[in-house]
């Protein structure tokens, strides 16, 4: 079963359970995957559509710290609950030191050696970890470990 069908086969589920934030968030992610279709004029594959998801959620993340930052706790709860639906078609994701371990192969597999070759080193990361790690997290880890290298 694709991820696509995953996604609507749960929204059914969840209409008929009642689970109304549940049905809401997934009929939000396929919303967003119509238009991308639309747009391509092909129906998506898995990996466009995880795409989409992982957009979801960056979304998601990015509203809640800015209510958080407006001190409305309630509807950064309410976000935090969509990341946690959305999450579970997402692939596991990465460990700091997962991550760590990656950005050092990345960067002897490329022989950066400075950050003026950063986005070497993100182009060799990019389909190892897509949706898998925040990019801001990776992008962090890679400045940091070719800062340390020159």
């Amino acid at each position: 079963m694709s991820l696509r069908e995953q996604l609507r086969a749960d929204m059914a589920a969840s209409m008929r359970s009642g689970e109304t934030l549940r049905r809401d968030t997934i009929r939000m992610a396929l919303s967003a995957l119509s238009l991308v279709e639309k747009e391509q004029k092909h129906d998506a594959t898995d990996e466009e559509t995880l795409t989409v998801l992982v957009k979801a959620v960056k979304t998601r993340r990015e509203s809640v710290d800015a209510y958080l930052a407006a001190k409305r706790p309630d509807l950064a709860a309410a976000e935090e609950a969509e990341i946690a639906i959305l999450a579970v078609y997402l692939p596991e994701q990465l460990t700091d030191a997962d991550v760590d371990a990656l950005v050092k192969q990345a960067i002897a597999e490329t022989g950066a050696s400075s950050a003026k070759e950063m986005g070497k080193v993100m182009g060799w990361l990019a389909p190892k970890t897509k949706g898998r790690v925040d990019g801001k997290v990776l992008s962090g880890k890679v400045t940091a470990a070719l800062a340390a290298l020159g």
